[in-house]
């Protein structure tokens, strides 16, 4: 039962961690370099030296947000149905 309640409430959960992960590196971007828009891949007017560590904050940002919020949503679905969805 933790399984099929999980399926839906993990895609949920995903897009809410996507969410509040962008949220959370747009302004720990403001808050580092001050300014509203962070690099990417396709930027041509920034150097390689601003770009990469752009990407790897997002990345780091994400991942931790994103497995947080996992996480916490498989607890909730195993205190609710004492199954650990896998």
């Amino acid at each position: 039962m933790g399984k099929v309640l999980y399926k839906p409430l993990g895609l949920i959960f995903g897009m809410a961690g996507g969410m509040l992960a962008g949220l959370a590196f747009r302004k720990t971007w403001k808050m580092v370099t001050g300014e509203d828009d962070a690099p990417d891949g396709l930027d041509r007017d920034r150097p390689w030296r601003e770009i990469l560590p752009a990407v790897a904050l997002e990345g780091a940002i994400f991942a931790v947000v994103r497995t947080s919020v996992e996480r916490g949503g498989a607890v909730a679905v195993r205190k609710i149905t004492g199954y650990w969805p896998d």
